[in-house]
């Protein structure tokens, strides 16, 4: 008597769903992210920052925005069902459960924590509001039209902390960097709302692109300007080079363009500009490494 013994199976299909959950197919959120991150390691080192820090920056950049994701999604859950673009997601399919998000979650922050126990006591203190308001961002769209703002200030916390790692100290001049990268945020973060504008209306969530109404498209350009103008101030403060200017005048071409993507508020052009402004970061980036690569 012979018996058929069925060779063993893995089951992929959870894996899949929790890489969906953190959108690891979608990377344009870390490259956001890792721009500013970027900006502030290598102005705080005049160059090419230590290659641990900047090691444990990055990897902590994809940690902290897979943890964001999932936090955002939970706390979504129940909206996301009515939007066009977020109905698919795991946790309103069923794909992923609460818990299973939740245990994600604490687990990516305990691995971006043990980075940042890394560095130093200055770096571990200044997480500690990184991580809420990375935390927190999900429920503004609940309370206040400005979560922009919100999501903003996390993406941008990553420059203090950046200088914080690689001098030990915080000079004024970081804050007009950090203030650039929040408009910057606040610019293509409303981009992003303006392609659920309609579902977010009829839901209940909040943010710029409802706040702003029929005055869109001309207060992102404004803010485009006092983005480019508070980096401006920052290259002046920290004595950057040409190539940082330039690179600012080809973010402002993509600005331009951005503008002309959006002219019609069509939802698929808004969502194609939100991605086009990975650009911008990487064009200040290179602007600000080419300036320190040059003479003294």
């Amino acid at each position: 008597m012979s018996t058929t013994v069925s060779p063993p199976t893995t089951d992929t299909s959870k894996v899949s769903a929790l890489l969906r959950l953190i959108r690891w197919d979608r990377p344009i959120g870390s490259l956001l992210l890792l721009w500013p991150v970027l900006w502030g390691l290598w102005i705080a080192a005049e160059g090419l920052p230590d290659t641990d820090l900047l090691i444990i920056f990055c990897v902590g950049t994809v940690l902290m925005r897979s943890a964001g994701c999932i936090i955002n999604d939970l706390a979504d859950r129940n909206f996301d069902g009515s939007v066009t673009r977020t109905r698919t997601r795991p946790l309103v399919t069923g794909d992923v459960t609460v818990p299973e998000a939740l245990a994600f979650f604490f687990v990516l922050c305990l691995l971006a924590f043990g980075l940042v126990l890394m560095t130093n006591l200055m770096t571990v203190l200044l997480s500690i509001p990184a991580l809420l308001l990375a935390s927190s961002y999900p429920l503004m769209k609940r309370y206040t039209h400005l979560p922009q703002v919100v999501l903003g200030l996390a993406f941008s916390w990553s420059i203090p902390m950046a200088f914080a790692a690689q001098r030990a100290e915080l000079p004024s001049a970081l804050w007009l960097l950090f203030t650039g990268n929040l408009l910057w945020t606040v610019v293509y973060d409303t981009k992003y709302a303006m392609v659920d504008r309609a579902d977010d209306l009829e839901i209940g969530v909040k943010s710029t692109a409802i706040l702003f109404g029929e005055s869109d498209r001309s207060l992102i350009a404004v803010l485009q300007v006092l983005c480019l103008t508070a980096l401006a101030l920052a290259g002046r403060q920290f004595n950057l080079q040409w190539p940082f200017y330039l690179s600012l005048l080809v973010a402002a071409g993509l600005f331009g363009y951005h503008l002309y993507l959006i002219r019609h508020r069509d939802e698929a052009a808004c969502f194609r500009a939100f991605k086009h402004n990975s650009w911008v970061g990487f064009s200040i980036f290179l602007g600000i490494a080419a300036s320190y690569a040059l003479p003294a």
